[in-house]
Parts: structure tokens; C-alpha cells; sequence
């Protein structure tokens, strides 16, 4: 292992800011501006590297968090968060596939940025109360209050997602096996009747500009595009879970699934380019 700690904790410093963010691009600026405050600082004065570089990330998304807050008002259609490659050794750790799902990420989107960061840091990154007081600039019980008042939001709107992975999985392959082939009859076995479709084209690309309600009409929605000239559907591994790479017409989308009660209940289409930079090459995910 290296022996410079921005070295050995910048996996985990990217998972903590693009939890934060949902954004990958933007993760990896917070994550640049930390290491210049930490080549900038007195690093032998620095007692827990780990806890400072956390924290140092935990102040920068904050600050990027707010801007982001303004300019996500003004964006057209469905805002969805950025995906990015994972390798499978990802889902793995089941606890942290759930957290940087695509599923989860939109859950977060519905909090507070201080409510985000306490969510991310206690829940996902087990860290103590007076560390997360310290990143966010609050005393241990106002953090404790926050963190019960974000885990109830939260725990009212995430996805049940209670199937064991290969099961989740088993379910996925099905639905693209599927669409695929042009089976409409085996899409409908896949999808719960409620499903959603959810797409991010940004204004960027054609997108369906609000959310598509029903097993049928999503089918229909996804027949129709199977058909375009050039469709192709690929597995990929995107945010520690099995999803899709689908191009069709010049536009790529990557597509995250959310399983629940072996059916898919959520489907998430992002189309927008400025978003697809993350399906460049995998990233590092790390607790």
C-alpha cells in the first residue's frame, strides 16, 4: 500500500463525494480540490488523514451541493444522477451496491444537502456522530437529530430490494434477454404492473420529459425504440448492479433496474451525453 494517505483513501473519497452528488464528474472535482488542500496543508500535524481528507470532501460537496441545487431547477425534463461503470466485485458488498444505486441516488436527491451528507456519512460510511459534526459544521445532537430525521425520509421512499443478488440478477437478464428479441410478452412477465420509466435526456436527446406510468405503456415505449435503425442492448455492470447499455440512432442511454418482490418496479434511462462520461472505464468504488 502507498504510504501517502490521498493516495490510499481516494476511492473512498470519490464514493463519499459522488454519493453526495450523484454526480461523477463533479465527484471528481471535490476530489481534486482536496488533494490541493492537502498537498497544501501540514500533513504531519494531521493526526487522522482519513478523518481530515473525509471531511475536507464532505465541505467541498457541500459547497458544490448548493450550487447544484439552483441549476438542477432549471433542467429540462427529469434530472437523474450520473451512472458509472463499476466491476462486479461491487455488489459484493450489498450494503454499498444499495447505496450508489442509481435507485438510492434519486432517493437522495430528496434531501437537504447537510441531510445527504449526515445520510452518506453515518449510514453508509458508519462514521462517529462528533466526526460527521465536525465535517458539517454542526454540535453531535443537532447531527443525531438530522440523522433520524434524514433515515425516516429515506427509509418511506427507497426501494425494497429485499431478493438476494443472483435473483435480482436472474430477473434482470430475463427483461433484456427480452427486449432484446422483441418478446413483449416476456417484458411483461418482468415488470411489475406499476412500473415506472424514469428518462434523463437533458434536453439534450429525444427523452420521454416525464415519467412513463405502467407495464404496458413502458413496453410499448421500449418496442419502439428495439425498432430503431442500429439498437443494440448490452449487460453492463453500472453502480455495483446489473443494468444496460442501450444505443439506438446515435444516442447511447445507460439503464438501471430496480428489483423488488421479483418483478422490475423502476426503470432509469439516462440519455444525456454530459452525463455518460462515467461509462468510460470503470470507477473505484470503496467503504
Amino acid at each position: 500500500m502507498t504510504d501517502d494517505p490521498f493516495v490510499a483513501h481516494r476511492s473512498l473519497l470519490f464514493t463519499v463525494a459522488y454519493e453526495m452528488l450523484g454526480s461523477a464528474a463533479d465527484a471528481e472535482d471535490v476530489v481534486q480540490e482536496a488533494w490541493l488542500r492537502w498537498a497544501g496543508a501540514e500533513q504531519g500535524e494531521v493526526h487522522d488523514p482519513r478523518a481530515y481528507l473525509v471531511r475536507v470532501v464532505t465541505h467541498q460537496a457541500l459547497n458544490r451541493l448548493r450550487s447544484l441545487s439552483r441549476r438542477r431547477e432549471a433542467y429540462v425534463g427529469e434530472w437523474l444522477p450520473e451512472p458509472v461503470l463499476t466491476s462486479r466485485d461491487v455488489a459484493e458488498d450489498a450494503e454499498l451496491a444499495e447505496s450508489v444505486s442509481i435507485a438510492m441516488l434519486t432517493v437522495l436527491e430528496t434531501l437537504g444537502p447537510v441531510e445527504r451528507a449526515v445520510f452518506v456519512l453515518r449510514e453508509v460510511f458508519d462514521m462517529p456522530y462528533d466526526e460527521i459534526a465536525r465535517a458539517v459544521g454542526k454540535t453531535p445532537v443537532a447531527v443525531r437529530q438530522v440523522a433520524h430525521r434524514a433515515r425516516e425520509h429515506v427509509s418511506a421512499r427507497r426501494p425494497r430490494m429485499k431478493l438476494d443478488r443472483a435473483a435480482q440478477e436472474a430477473v434482470v437478464e430475463k427483461f433484456l434477454a427480452a427486449m432484446a428479441n422483441g418478446d413483449v410478452g416476456g417484458m411483461l412477465e418482468a415488470l411489475a404492473p406499476d412500473v415506472v420509466l424514469v428518462a434523463d435526456g437533458g434536453g439534450m436527446v429525444p427523452a420521454a420529459r416525464r415519467p412513463v406510468a405502467g407495464a404496458e405503456r413502458v413496453v410499448a415505449l421500449l418496442s419502439r425504440a428495439a425498432k430503431l435503425p442500429g439498437f443494440t442492448i448490452s449487460a453492463v455492470w453500472l453502480n455495483g448492479m446489473l443494468g444496460a447499455r442501450i444505443d439506438v440512432a446515435g444516442v447511447t442511454t445507460a439503464v438501471s433496474l430496480a428489483v423488488e418482490d421479483g418483478r422490475i418496479t423502476r426503470i432509469y434511462g439516462i440519455a444525456n451525453p454530459l452525463k455518460l462520461k462515467g461509462l468510460e472505464a470503470p470507477a473505484e468504488l470503496r467503504r
